[in-house]
């Protein structure tokens, strides 16, 4: 082995060892969120009421990942948006943020008690007559709505992101986008040997989606990794 090598594993391996679970620095996160544009009141009252009483809070997509979700929305002017994992509503906020007048987000969530916070909160948006709550399994709904997805999130149990994935590329509009969330899951996908379940299938999709020749991809290492996935242009 190369003693440039060498020191390149070495570096690795003493960062996952150190920081598998932090792979954001806190002070860059900090000074991030400081240069980005501010959430509105809405999305701060969700956040902030979901930090408080949710014991599972750090799933929240939060201020600078929201806003770039809402950033790729505006950009995108989407028609028909499909969300995979509501949580408490705070994501769908902002993906909803760039629909078109007569556009729809549809966006799923297994837990009756986190559907019921993210109706809630829907209810306070402007776009609440835009957004469509659907409550069960992801599977099974997800083939019923006949639309051509101009926007896709994806961000529900690890272990089904292929299935969602293969439904979701079929449906998807000539301009839409895919977005893949926790791709690195806590730094957890960079552990030799990798041992967590949820870290072994979001490499299983990340290697799916890189072996897929009808779509291209960017991983980007915004908060816990995202993939960005269109279908490739003849």
């Amino acid at each position: 082995m190369g003693d440039k090598t060498g020191r390149l594993l070495f570096l690795l391996l003493t960062f996952t060892n150190l920081s598998a679970m932090e792979l954001i620095n806190p002070f860059a996160e900090a000074y991030a969120q400081r240069f980005t544009s501010p959430e509105n009141d809405l999305l701060k009252q969700v956040s902030e009421d979901t930090f408080r009483h949710h014991p599972k809070h750090h799933m929240l997509s939060g201020h600078v990942q929201g806003k770039f979700l809402s950033f790729l929305s505006t950009m995108l002017q989407p028609k028909y948006v499909l969300e995979i994992g509501s949580f408490t509503g705070y994501s769908a906020l902002c993906l909803a943020e760039g629909l078109t007048p007569d556009g729809a987000l549809h966006t799923l969530e297994l837990r009756e008690d986190d559907a019921a916070t993210a109706k809630q909160n829907f209810s306070k948006s402007e776009r609440d007559r835009q957004i469509h709550l659907h409550i069960g399994n992801a599977r099974e709904i997800i083939p019923r709505l006949p639309y051509a997805w101009d926007l896709v999130f994806i961000d529900a149990d690890k272990t089904s992101y292929i299935d969602y994935y293969e439904l979701a590329v079929p449906r998807l509009s000539s301009r839409g986008i895919i977005i893949a969330d926790n791709m690195l899951f806590h730094g957890e996908v960079l552990e030799q040997p990798m041992s967590g379940k949820n870290a072994k299938a979001i490499h299983a999709f990340n290697e799916h989606v890189q072996a897929d020749p009808r779509t291209e991809q960017v991983f980007l290492t915004i908060r816990d990794g995202i993939q960005l996935i269109k279908k490739k242009t003849e």
